[in-house]
């Protein structure tokens, strides 16, 4: 697999991780150790980038059944399928064409529903993507995980969080905070109470919590559809050392 196209250096700036490694699974194990083998059976990949995940499950000994990437940017979009497609029978990537000042400026304004039937995805990946969403965005898509999601399946999303009771000027409204006037997307910090209330609005429950690496940088959180014998989970406290890790600069 060592002939496997790598995405190009002014992609893999964009998306942030540049070094090919990042890009690569040399050992062909599941790319997310810690799921059931069925989880892989049909796979969106919600930010799709230039492929790093899809290269990676490609790689993989016991590739997805059927995997789907979708982004806004359409140039690596197109990259992804004139470079990943061939490879890999059953993978698929789309345009996701919804608006952004600088990766997508003539996409729709808002958001778009996901290119996936109810109940039908058995993976959903959202890898710093929702940490670019506006809180609208958020809502929309929480929605969509919760409706696309199968009934055993798994979504593995990562945040940015923070705790809106040490913000006593934020209203009932303000639930984000930014750090990009020019680009507000560059990175996005919610409220830790309203995502979790958010998560539960779209049928959701938070199934694992991981703390950042580096403190306030990004959690993973596993979601899968609420059953009523499920025990919630709250936050683990963020003792991670301080360090840097910088979005990119679009």
């Amino acid at each position: 697999m060592s002939e496997l196209p790598l995405p190009p250096l002014e992609f893999r700036r964009i998306v942030g991780p540049t070094d090919p490694k990042l890009f690569d699974n040399p050992t062909g194990q599941p790319v997310f150790g810690d799921l059931r083998e069925e989880a892989y059976s049909t796979v969106l990949d919600f930010g799709c980038g230039c492929g790093r995940v899809a290269r990676q499950l490609i790689q993989q000994h016991v590739r997805p059944r059927r995997y789907l990437g979708i982004d806004r940017h359409k140039g690596m979009v197109e990259w992804c399928q004139a470079n990943l497609m061939p490879w890999a029978p059953g993978f698929d990537f789309q345009h996701h064409d919804v608006f952004h000042e600088i990766l997508n400026p003539q996409g729709t304004p808002g958001h778009l529903p996901l290119p996936a039937a109810d109940g039908e995805v058995t993976l959903f990946i959202a890898y710093s993507v929702f940490t670019h969403l506006l809180e609208a965005d958020v809502e929309f898509y929480l929605r969509e995980v919760g409706r696309i999601l199968s009934h055993g399946g798994v979504a593995v999303t990562t945040w940015f969080l923070f705790d809106k009771r040490n913000f006593p000027m934020m209203q009932e409204f303000q639930n984000a905070l930014f750090i990009n006037a020019l680009d507000p997307t560059n990175a996005v910090i919610v409220d830790r109470g309203w995502l979790s209330t958010q998560i539960s609005s779209a049928g959701l429950a938070m199934t694992r919590i991981t703390p950042p690496g580096i403190r306030g940088f990004q959690w993973t959180i596993h979601l899968e559809p609420e059953r009523e014998d499920r025990i919630p989970l709250t936050f683990p406290e963020d003792d991670a050392p301080r360090g840097l890790a910088r979005p990119p600069i679009r």
